[in-house]
């Protein structure tokens, strides 16, 4: 499978007829697979709630656009703001397990892959500020 400009274009298109403003696409090889390794198209507007993984980090990698990474103290106080941009000085970040954090799109058409060590399980392995 490529990872290209079609498949890009396409999730972007879904992300913008979406209510949430983005869309996933997972690349694992099967439900029984425990990593998750996904595509997400996120437009500006969308909101991903502020959140820690508590049993694995992430690591963040933007294919096109412009995010930005924010994290956050326990209290809710910003702590640092890392634009992700392609081909920069800083096209991923890694996020510690237990930080608190969120990415916002500030372009149309942002698509960034996300990789995190653990199955997906909201009652486990998420905690929203």
């Amino acid at each position: 499978m490529l990872i290209d400009k079609t498949l890009l274009d396409q999730l972007t298109a879904q992300a913008k007829a979406s209510p949430r403003l983005r869309q996933h696409y997972d690349l694992r090889d099967s439900s029984d697979d425990e990593s998750q390794r996904m595509l997400n198209a996120i437009e500006p507007g969308t909101v991903i709630p502020i959140h820690r993984h508590t049993q694995t980090s992430e690591d963040v990698v933007i294919l096109r656009g412009r995010a930005e990474e924010v994290f956050y103290d326990n209290t809710g106080k910003e702590t640092g703001r890392y634009l992700l941009v392609p081909g920069s000085d800083t096209p991923a970040i890694h996020v510690p397990m237990g930080q608190y954090h969120t990415c916002q799109s500030l372009a149309s058409g942002t698509v960034i892959i996300e990789f995190k060590n653990t199955k997906y399980d909201p009652e486990t392995t998420e905690d929203i500020l």
